[in-house]
C-alpha cells in the first residue's frame, strides 16, 4: 500500500501532523477551525447589515 500524506498544522511556529494528535487534541483543533470558519460568517455578515444600514438611510433621506 502507498503511503498516507499527513495532514500538516502549525501552531506557534512549530509544525505538528493532524494524525499524530491526540483525539482531545484533535477535538481542539476542529472546534478552532470551526470558530474560524464562524467568524469568517460573521465578519461578511456585519458587512451586508452596515451596507444595508447606509442603503436604508441613504434611502431615507431621500425621501424627507
Amino acid at each position: 500500500m502507498g503511503k498516507q500524506k499527513k495532514t500538516p498544522i502549525q501552531i506557534d511556529e512549530k509544525e505538528y501532523f493532524f494524525e499524530d494528535l491526540t483525539d482531545e487534541q484533535k477535538a481542539h483543533v476542529n472546534h478552532i477551525a470551526d470558530l474560524d470558519r464562524k467568524i469568517a460568517s460573521s465578519q461578511f455578515n456585519l458587512e451586508q447589515l452596515e451596507f444595508g444600514k447606509k442603503a436604508f438611510i441613504e434611502a431615507l433621506k431621500d425621501i424627507l
